[in-house]
């Protein structure tokens, strides 16, 4: 059996006691039933993690850290998706593999046709699931960072920022002349983002906004993949053409 691994929002110190965050200790003492004595692994998402050894004392959790380990599963480069806002619950979906498969940013994009709508204390809650939906995946598949999700925003505010030049930024299209393999074998870039619109895909505006230098325009495969699965497909296929896997 795997050794419980758990995401701490305090920061962690090598070889000391410490009271576990609320939440922390009341998923590892009530809803996974550990035991006191039980071996975990801590991490706080600066880097590396702290095998460690669970105490109780009442309602509370605390643990011994033990020395700091280096221990990484990060992608050599850096991954970053630009995802339309999709409907319903998706973007858990979308949030959670896209932390396994080692992207380091997501950026929420409310598109045009974005169907989700998100601001004031809504946003502020659904900012907080995604946040928890990371964490969790982190614990799940051997992350000791925490994938950053930024608020969300229009297309042509992520557009106009200062960092496209010092990436290769990909816009999803089906119908794009490029492929994504062409694109990658001309560049070296080791940060890369992807631009994948919501259900109906970009707005004719935003598709004219953003086919232009530096960004370009891919297809992957011949088949018209959904939202929810064409930004982790090419990432995946990403990470493997790169030999970053």
């Amino acid at each position: 059996m795997a050794t419980p691994r758990f995401f701490s929002s305090v920061p962690l110190e090598p070889n000391q006691t410490i009271e576990l965050p609320q939440e922390l200790a009341h998923h590892a003492l009530r809803v996974l039933r550990l035991k006191p004595g039980t071996d975990i692994v801590l991490f706080d998402g600066r880097g590396g993690q702290y095998c460690a050894q669970l105490t109780a004392e009442g309602k509370k959790g605390y643990a011994q850290t033990g020395d700091h380990q280096t221990t990484e599963a990060e992608l050599p480069g850096e991954i970053i998706l630009a995802q339309g806002l999709p409907s319903g619950d998706k973007m858990d979906w979308v949030i959670e593999k896209a932390v396994e498969l080692g992207a380091t940013r997501i950026v929420p994009i409310a598109a045009q046709r974005s169907v989700l709508q998100l601001s004031g204390e809504r946003l502020a809650k659904r900012m907080r699931h995604w946040e928890r939906i990371a964490q969790s995946a982190s614990e799940q598949c051997g992350r000791n960072r925490i994938m950053h999700i930024d608020e969300p925003r229009p297309l042509s505010a992520y557009l106009a920022g200062t960092e496209l030049a010092a990436q290769l930024t990909l816009l999803c299209h089906p119908g794009a002349g490029q492929s994504l393999e062409a694109a990658l074998v001309q560049h070296t870039a080791s940060r890369i983002a992807l631009l994948v619109g919501p259900e109906g895909g970009w707005s004719e505006e935003e598709q004219a906004a953003a086919i232009r230098p530096p960004i370009q325009a891919v297809r992957f495969g011949s088949r018209v993949l959904r939202t929810e699965t064409a930004g982790l497909a090419l990432m995946a296929a990403i990470a493997a053409l790169k030999g970053w896997l």
